[in-house]
């Protein structure tokens, strides 16, 4: 291979041909392999329309380190990536383009807008798997899926087909979630609830032919125009003698009843609510106890119906303005009061949602929940971290029935087909020649499409060939992990779990790895309305894809959010250009054969077998952490042990062997540089696939590629404790005798005589064997070892480590009177930079006037100098008494 690594680490140079160089050789390939055993994780398919971004980069990172290291174990690992249809936001951006061309979804009708929607899609899919390729997703291409594939179109007909005929599918009246800016119906799952400050508007409703009256509070006045009743609690005392009465409507002269429910809260308003059963969930609940009717006064545009009187054409908010003038008018209006409270929006567009009842398709959820709540409770799944697993079963728990239906022509159309003879319902994958029921042949499917979740809910599986009974099926599922945000428990992996139950018989995976938002530095969410998103591809750009992801792994923890600081993607950069100069400083001391291992632990040194003995235990810790899903911790162990323990102290520690005349022990030398380069790079392979693969592929006898190379694995053969402890006193000990030096700004050329005191006979052994390192790395003229301070000048500069006492004499160290002179003007300097800001501070004007950063920056100013001329002045205290 070729030996001559690039003088200067640049991303760009390697990164392309690396990514064409895996997927070309099939590196990234999973089939069904009876020797192997199965890994399998399934990618969480982005919307086709949208653009990577740093919610992305994160989760598919996790992915990418989970799925490499995986492969590396040896196991079949197969990550299968994918891309969702994404119906709403799909058909909003393809009406949009259709619009500027002066056209209209009907004007194109159903099949040419299709035609423009699949258009759109082929344009934007390359766009969104480009940019995964670039970050380095190490993914099965071959086995890409799209959930309006032709395969996964047939799973999702089979699953409507089937909880039809168990009769978990249904079609009702029933509120819904309305979006008029959409125009479709959303489940609960895809409405935002913001807290909005609001009103109640507190109305009077007379009783018939009498005095008395019963006042109600609204936050939704527009909704009277549809009420059909006020009901209280049985309870109440002070409405006990109305139940059963009728009230007249204000405003539309309508007569409604006075019922009693135990729903009515007492202690909420006036205690008298109005049952607008048509646009409010628990209205509706309440209408079909008491068997009230259902009037619906809005249209799907959100304006008033022919049943709002004079109310008619105009907008819901706009209704609201002129029902409120006509209540205060006519005296209805009794009192407006501040009120905050939830408000739904719709998750796309950010519409305010109205409930309204329609004729929708539902899945009934009960029976779905229930094995999805036991599934976590038998411990068959698990929330990574624990605590999300509270949220799943509290949404299971009081989980309302799933309205699947939506009004839009882009997704799966449902297999569902009407008589317009006898309104005989038809549930088929085909279009049946005839009605059951009647024999007629005047039929016409439903054209609404399911929700975008129906499908992805069936990702686990479905992407394998289900319903067929394929080899892939058989042998990738159930998956090991899902990784997703946190976001999207309700909409995606509750709906996963039970569809997995109910179709397969098994949960669709073992661990639900909870990402975090990556958030912008001030810890604001990132949005395209303030403006302050960040895109990966420039990042990536300028820094590389490993620094970008090694950025977004380290300090990590799973389901946390995190900021992100460009900062700590340099200071990854920084560490990929570290690795990557210590990698050609071993390979420019490297030979073309190395010794075996056999040879080389014959001739071990203390530090080799401290590196040796540190990276092995490196080797356990990152496996470990892998295994409990710990990356930021792995990635943490990683760049501590490269940068500080191998590249810091091991390679300074050889260099005086590497240049030495001993062959034999320039040898090990090099074979323990190599091996533990080796480890290094199979370790942070996953965290950073590009730099650790061309640096593999410039090491002699390093045989294939890192991607496919096998993981390094912990053994008791490799474990060398008296030496680690005694490398680390020693490192210890350099650290003191170089803090001494600095403190007396000795140079680093400046040799001096190191005495260390000690009674300790370990210690005395460490000392004697190790000599050599504090010439080398501490700078030592000579190291004398005593068991006692007599004859050191009390003059001597000391510091104390375990069991040990280090001096270095003070005239071995500076020429005092230089030194003296040089702290003279030291002073002289400080005093003049104190009188400065001391006269700064004294003058008022100054201080009324600036900008306080600039008066507090003043003061720091005061407190550094102060505290460096303290020191100064200890200083040449101490040297003038000697």
């Amino acid at each position: 291979m070729e030996r001559n690594l690039a003088k200067t680490y640049n991303p760009k140079d390697f990164e392309e041909r690396l990514y064409k160089f895996w997927d070309d050789n099939g590196y990234f390939k999973a089939d069904v392999n009876k020797e192997k055993e199965p890994y399998t994780i399934m990618m969480p398919p982005p919307n086709v329309t949208g653009n990577l971004h740093m919610g992305h980069a994160l989760n598919h990172s996790i992915q990418d380190i989970l799925i490499r290291w995986k492969r590396m174990q040896g196991y079949e690992a197969l990550w299968l990536p994918g891309t969702d249809h994404a119906s709403i936001s799909t058909e909003a951006k393809v009406v949009g383009k259709i619009a500027e061309e002066g056209k209209t979804k009907e004007d194109l009708g159903r099949e040419g807008f299709l035609k423009e929607a699949w258009a759109w899609t082929d344009e934007y899919h390359a766009n969104i798997t480009n940019q995964l390729r670039k970050l380095g997703v190490s993914c099965d291409w071959s086995k890409e899926r799209f959930t309006l594939d032709e395969g996964l179109s047939d799973a999702v007909e089979e699953v409507f087909i089937k909880l039809h005929e168990k009769g978990l599918i249904y079609r009702g009246n029933r509120i819904i979630n309305w979006c008029p800016d959409c125009g479709t119906a959303l489940s609960d799952a895809e409405v935002e609830h913001e807290e909005s400050k609001g009103n109640l508007w507190h109305i009077r409703y007379p009783v018939k032919d009498s005095d008395e009256y019963i006042v109600i509070a609204t936050t939704r006045p527009e909704t009277m125009l549809g009420d059909v009743a006020v009901a209280v609690n049985p309870e109440d005392e002070s409405y006990k003698n109305l139940v059963g009465k009728t009230l007249v409507l204000p405003l539309v002269d309508r007569e409604i009843p006075i019922i009693a429910d135990d729903y009515v809260d007492m202690e909420f308003g006036t205690g008298a609510v109005k049952i607008t059963p048509a646009h409010d969930p628990n209205d509706f609940e309440i209408g079909l106890r008491h068997d009230l009717e259902q009037l619906r006064i809005m249209n799907d545009d959100a304006t008033i119906n022919n049943k709002g009187g004079k109310y008619e054409g105009l907008e819901r908010y706009e209704a609201r303005k002129q029902i409120i003038k006509d209540l205060e008018e006519q005296g209805f209006l009794v009192e407006i009061e501040e009120h905050d409270h939830n408000v739904g929006h719709c998750e796309r567009c950010g519409t305010i949602i109205e409930p309204i009842i329609s004729k929708q398709w539902f899945v009934e959820m009960k029976p779905l929940a229930e094995p999805a709540i036991q599934a976590l409770k038998e411990g068959k799944l698990n929330f990574v971290p624990e605590r999300f697993g509270k949220i799943y079963l509290n949404w299971l728990e009081n989980i309302r029935d799933w309205c699947i239906s939506r009004q839009l022509w882009w997704g799966h159309r449902l297999p569902v087909y009407y008589c317009q003879d006898c309104d005989e319902i038809i549930v088929s994958k085909e279009k049946p020649n005839k009605c059951s029921k009647c024999n007629s042949t005047n039929l016409y499917q439903d054209p609404d499409t399911l929700d975008t979740w129906f499908s992805s809910a069936l990702w686990p599986f479905s992407t394998l060939g289900w319903p067929e009974n394929t080899e892939e099926l058989e042998y990738f599922y159930p998956t090991d992990v899902l990784v997703t945000g946190y976001d999207i428990i309700f909409f995606w992996v509750v709906r996963m779990v039970f569809s997995g139950i109910e179709h397969m018989g098994e949960v669709p995976f073992d661990d639900v790895f909870m990402t975090g938002l990556v958030r912008d530095s001030q810890g604001r969410k990132m949005s395209k309305s303030i403006g302050n998103g960040i895109d990966p591809l420039e990042i990536i750009d300028q820094y590389g894809s490993d620094a970008l992801r090694f950025m977004l792994i380290t300090g990590n923890t799973p389901g946390n959010d995190m900021r992100f600081h460009i900062e700590k993607v340099e200071s990854s950069r920084n560490f990929a250009n570290k690795l990557w100069n210590a990698t050609r400083f071993v390979i420019m001391n490297l030979e073309d054969e190395t010794i075996s291992k056999e040879k080389a632990k014959k001739g071990f040194k203390e530090e080799d077998k401290w590196i040796i003995s540190r990276s092995n235990n490196v080797i356990k810790e990152v496996t470990d952490n892998l295994g409990k899903y710990e990356l930021g911790l792995a990635a943490q162990k990683i760049y501590d042990f490269t940068w500080n323990e191998y590249c810091d102290w091991y390679i300074e520690m050889v260099k005086a062997r590497l240049y030495g005349e001993d062959q034999e022990d320039k040898d090990v030398a090099r074979y323990v540089l190599l091996t533990v380069l080796k480890n290094i790079l199979k370790l942070l392979h996953p965290f950073m696939p590009y730099i650790t693969e061309e640096i593999w592929q410039h090491l002699p006898e390093a045989e294939g590629s890192l991607i496919v190379a096998d993981w390094p694995e912990y053994t008791t053969d490799n474990n060398f404790n008296k030496s680690e402890k005694a490398i680390d006193f020693v490192m210890e000990a350099v650290k003191n005798i170089r803090n001494i030096r600095a403190e007396m700004n000795v140079i680093p050329s400046k040799k001096a005589k190191v005495i260390f005191v000690t009674t300790n006979e370990n210690v005395k052994e460490i000392l004697e064997i190790g000599s050599e390192y504090f010439t080398n790395l501490a700078s030592a003229s000579t190291v004398e070892i005593r068991d006692n301070k007599e004859g050191i000048g009390e003059d001597a500069m000391s510091a104390v480590i375990t069991n040990c006492e280090i001096y270095l004499p003070l005239d071995e160290l500076v020429d005092i009177e230089k030194e003296i002179e040089r702290l003279e003007k030291e002073k002289d300097k400080l005093e003049g930079e104190l009188k400065r800001v001391n006269g700064k501070l004294s003058n008022k004007g100054f201080v009324d006037k600036a900008p306080e950063k600039v008066v507090n920056a003043e003061k720091e100013k005061k407190v550094k100098y102060q505290e460096m001329m303290d020191k100064v002045t200890e200083r040449l205290e101490s040297l003038k008494s000697k």
